[in-house]
């Protein structure tokens, strides 16, 4: 590297394309895609949106309604299983004399 006293550098460029922005032909492109029909979407374009439809699929809402309906059927079958072992069976009277406590 030199060392330039009174010389300044040049500005960097860049390159910038300013592109038409079409709102209906952007969603009609969108709906091609969609349908599986020859559209003019770049690759990564089409990758968000397959991305984006994979994941309104897979709703979390619906996972968290689920995972909460089955909490509760575990629980209450444990809870009855538990109830039923406890006040229906011998199971607590063979457990304490198995120990050895007395009453």
């Amino acid at each position: 590297m030199r060392f330039v006293l009174f010389r300044t550098s040049k500005p960097k460029r860049f390159n910038y394309k300013p592109r038409y922005f079409n709102p209906e032909q952007e969603a009609m492109e969108r709906k091609k895609a969609t349908l599986g029909l020859n559209a003019k979407l770049t690759e990564q374009e089409a990758l968000r949106m397959r991305m984006s439809s994979k994941w309104r699929k897979q709703n979390p809402a619906d996972f968290s309604d689920r995972y909460k309906r089955m909490s509760f059927i575990v629980y209450g079958s444990v809870i009855l299983v538990g109830i039923y072992v406890i006040f229906f069976t011998d199971f607590i009277d063979n457990l304490i004399k198995a120990f050895g406590l007395t009453l």
